[in-house]
């Protein structure tokens, strides 16, 4: 369980910085939220769900 708990706070981390610098990068770009709103909007749900499911497996661990 403790595997698969720090597995999913990898995914966060990894996650997060991928949104860290892919967001301002859309932004930027000419059209690029037009064209990209979906992969955006894709990772932003993945990064909720992963917050919420390090969230169960925390009260599931202590």
């Amino acid at each position: 369980m403790t595997l698969v708990f720090q597995l999913a706070v990898f995914a966060l981390i990894a996650t997060s910085s991928i949104l860290f610098i892919s967001i301002p990068v859309v932004f930027a770009s000419p059209d690029g939220w037009s064209i990209n709103k979906n992969i955006v909007f894709a990772n932003t749900s993945l990064w909720m769900g992963l917050v919420f499911l390090i969230g169960i497996l925390n009260s599931l661990i202590s």
